[in-house]
């Protein structure tokens, strides 16, 4: 597939900048969906409209957020395979209560984690509707 005439650019054009210049335009453009310092800097220079990247703060947090949970959950959800693991191999030996009592240990905390993450989710919710 060939490109018309009029979409080659076959002009090269040259500007000079210092370390800072260039840094701060390459900031600019990471701040943009465009993927290549050249098309940001023709759309700029044309005056044709760029699309600047928008990140939520309250989102971000968020995300922070759940991804610590989430790690705790994986730690405890781990900790009570190993926990069912070993009571299969233990149901016929009399440590198995002892066992029981780690499991409801383990049950607590999950409940928990799950009305920790349950409390952080209703919060956000209830500022990003007063927004």
């Amino acid at each position: 597939m060939q490109k018309k005439e009029n979409e080659v650019r076959n002009i090269f054009f040259k500007i000079r900048m210092n370390n800072t210049e260039l840094e701060q335009l390459k900031n600019l453009r990471k701040q943009t969906t465009e993927r290549s310092t050249s098309n940001y800097v023709r759309k700029v220079i044309l005056q044709k409209p760029v699309i600047v990247k928008y990140r939520n703060q309250s989102a971000d947090e968020f995300l922070k957020e759940m991804v610590q949970l989430k790690k705790e959950l994986n730690a405890v959800g781990n900790n009570f395979n190993q926990t069912v693991h070993k009571l299969h191999t233990l149901d016929k030996i009399p440590e198995f209560r002892t066992w029981i009592q780690f499991y409801n240990g383990l049950h607590k905390s999950v409940v928990s984690k799950v009305e920790e993450i349950n409390l952080k989710i209703n919060q956000l919710y209830e500022q990003w509707l007063q927004k």
